[in-house]
């Protein structure tokens, strides 16, 4: 069955794309690196590329600017694939310079957070995938939704939201040199009543 989306596709080299975030969890990257490296032949690693688009904004500037998957693209990188697919999903072309990230924050495709949780001039954000910083407390929101901590959800940045929970919570100390027990304090905290407000939360049923 041919792919609907085919027409937006575009090979392109990664390090032409600009994020639209200043961090990932470089744990959850080298998470994804050894999946890839498990991926022993071209074909297989054609059909992973094929399956796994990034999304993408074409900008004022012609240049396409990730708005998902950050963490899949450097570590394709890392492992030192040059080119990726992307799939067009918003054209921003026509959009003033000066005015075109404020259009990308309006529509949730831009998270300008450093690895504090503080909100920083979109001029900060990296000019390249192989810049992104890391946010330890960004692997551990995404190590913890795969444990059931919390569900998938659609909302944009969603798990930089629950890695925001986790930061007030837990020592960053904590989450670097004893991971095993900041996943287990942070399930606990996932499944807790102050968690409630967060996309994908799914503890206890109350009466």
């Amino acid at each position: 069955m041919a792919n609907v989306r085919e027409p937006y596709v575009h090979p392109v080299p990664i390090l032409s794309l600009r994020p639209t975030q200043m961090t990932v969890g470089i744990r959850e990257v080298k998470e994804k690196r050894k999946r890839w490296r498990e991926h022993k032949s071209e074909k297989k690693r054609a059909e992973l590329i094929g399956k796994h688009m990034i999304p993408v904004v074409l900008g004022p500037d012609e240049r396409y600017y990730v708005v998902d998957h950050h963490h899949l693209a450097r570590a394709l990188h890392d492992e030192g694939v040059k080119d990726i697919l992307v799939t067009v999903i918003g054209n921003l072309s026509m959009v003033d310079r000066d005015a075109f990230w404020g259009v990308m924050d309006n529509k949730r495709w831009a998270y300008p957070y450093d690895s504090k949780g503080e909100r920083r001039h979109f001029k900060d954000i990296p000019k390249s995938i192989a810049d992104l910083k890391d946010d330890p407390f960004r692997s551990l929101a995404g190590e913890l939704r795969r444990a059931g901590g919390f569900a998938k959800d659609t909302t944009p940045f969603s798990e930089f939201l629950w890695a925001d929970f986790f930061r007030r919570r837990l020592s960053r100390k904590m989450v670097e040199d004893n991971f095993a027990r900041a996943i287990e304090k942070g399930l606990e905290l996932a499944k807790s009543h102050d968690a409630v407000y967060l996309p994908g939360w799914c503890g206890p049923a109350s009466d």
